[in-house]
Parts: C-alpha cells; sequence; structure tokens
C-alpha cells in the first residue's frame, strides 16, 4: 500500500477540479489551454498525459476547439450537443484532473480524479444543458447564443484560473454547483409535475 502524501496534494488536485469544472461548459477548450500550458513548461502533466502538449495533438484541440464552439451557435444542434457532450465532458474532467495530478499514488489519483473531476465536469454540463433547454422553450432558441457566450467565457475564464490560483478556480466550480443545484430545485418548486 503506497503511503498517502502530506497536504501538497491539494493544490494539484484543487487545480484538476477548476480544469474538470471547465470542460463542463466546453469539452475542448480547457484541454487545448492545458496543452498549451504544458508546452510552455508553466504546467506539469503526468508522463502519460506528455502527448497533450505534442504539436498534432494541440493542433487537434485547436480545431476541435474551434467547431465544438461554433457548433453551439447554431440553434437546435447546441441541445443535440448537449445530448453528446455529457460523457464527452466527464471523460474530459477525468482525464484533465489525472493529468495535473503529477505526484499522488495512482489510487488517489484516479479516485480523485473519477469522483472529483469526473463529477465536476459532468454537474457544470448538466446545469448548462439545463439552463439551454429552458432558453430554448422559452426564447424559441434565440437566446442560446447568449448562453453560448457565456458557457466559453466560464470555459476560458475557468481554465486560466485554475492555471494561476488553483483555490479560485475551485472555489468557483463549487459555487456554480450551488448556484445550479439551487436554480434546479427552485424550477421543480415552481413546476411539481416536472420530472
Amino acid at each position: 500500500m503506497e503511503p498517502v502524501p502530506g497536504i501538497d496534494w491539494l493544490v494539484p488536485a484543487a487545480l484538476g477540479i477548476g480544469l474538470a469544472a471547465a470542460t463542463g461548459f466546453r469539452v475542448f477548450v480547457p484541454l487545448l489551454i492545458m496543452g498549451l500550458a504544458a508546452r510552455s513548461g508553466s504546467l506539469p502533466v503526468s508522463d502519460s498525459f506528455l502527448w497533450v502538449a505534442s504539436t498534432p495533438a494541440l493542433a487537434m484541440l485547436a480545431i476541435a476547439a474551434v467547431v465544438e464552439i461554433a457548433a453551439y451557435y447554431i440553434p437546435g444542434l447546441d441541445n443535440l450537443l448537449d445530448t453528446l457532450a455529457t460523457p464527452a465532458a466527464i471523460a474530459a474532467g477525468i482525464m484533465v484532473s489525472a493529468a495535473v495530478m503529477t505526484d499522488l499514488p495512482p489510487m488517489l489519483k484516479w479516485t480523485l480524479a473519477i469522483i472529483a473531476g469526473g463529477g465536476a465536469a459532468g454537474i457544470t454540463q448538466g446545469a448548462t444543458a439545463f439552463i439551454r433547454g429552458h432558453s430554448s422553450v422559452l426564447t424559441a432558441g434565440l437566446g442560446n447564443p447568449v448562453i453560448a457566450t457565456g458557457e466559453l467565457a466560464g470555459a476560458v475564464g475557468v481554465s486560466l484560473l485554475a492555471l494561476v490560483a488553483p483555490w479560485l478556480a475551485l472555489a468557483a466550480a463549487i459555487l456554480f454547483c450551488v448556484w445550479a443545484w439551487r436554480l434546479v430545485r427552485r424550477w421543480r418548486h415552481r413546476n411539481p409535475s416536472a420530472p
């Protein structure tokens, strides 16, 4: 059994959870930002994730990020993408969390990555899908580009915040999750017959 490290693992865990939460806004933007930071040498990643800083990976992530960003501005397609993005966001959240938890024993690293990273990504993605779904109904999709812009800002902002101030990114992720939970709870209270 591997020894549990001291508190020095908390900063990489906060960084990983912050990046994971950002994948719930956009799947590929945080991966691209992580890859660029790893390429510049400002972000250490686990050896098994060094590929994310390679030129082919960065090119593919950049293309995927641009396509994803553009697709969310197309009414109807944005709602379909939410269905596809949920499992992808959870997988990306697990991946970015594990990538930045470089000095943790594998059991702790993957447990944190799956539960905290995947959970943060799933909650963020679920909340944005909920908001977009209601916007589609209330505005016939006309309000969705505003939501898409906010999500893009969230993906970029939380990713960059995670790199420079992991604790603030973790706090922002927690606040967003609490806000989303209250939003859903309030909506269910007003619509008791809704699923």
